[in-house]
């Protein structure tokens, strides 16, 4: 059974920390602007980089990677949901986007 709290990206505010668990690749090509960057293989090496007490929108592509993120952060103490449809959904839902390879953001 899981304990993980799913969010659709239309809940998500304007202000919100998304963290962004997906591959470099995926990430230079698009993602949520003003989003955090740390891919999932390396997030128990870097989690000084985030604030436990901060509330964290967990995104990959379409859901399964920032899952398994969300259940590991809240074992860990981390306040973290689950974002459904990941950025597929956000790409559709026209939510702001940018990308590191100047192209137009793209979800790979």
């Amino acid at each position: 059974m899981s304990d993980v709290e799913n969010v659709s990206v239309d809940s998500i505010g304007e202000n919100a920390t998304v963290l962004d668990v997906r591959e470099d690749y995926e990430w230079e090509a698009g993602h949520a602007k003003g989003a955090r960057h740390i891919p999932l293989d390396q997030l128990p090496d870097r989690l000084e980089e985030l604030d436990p007490d901060e509330d964290l929108n967990v995104i990959c592509r379409t859901g399964g990677r920032s899952f398994r993120a969300t259940q590991w952060l809240t074992a860990n103490g981390y306040s973290a949901v689950n974002v459904t449809g990941g950025m597929g959904a956000w790409l559709e839902a026209g939510k702001p986007m940018e990308a590191e390879n100047g192209q137009t953001p793209n979800v790979l």
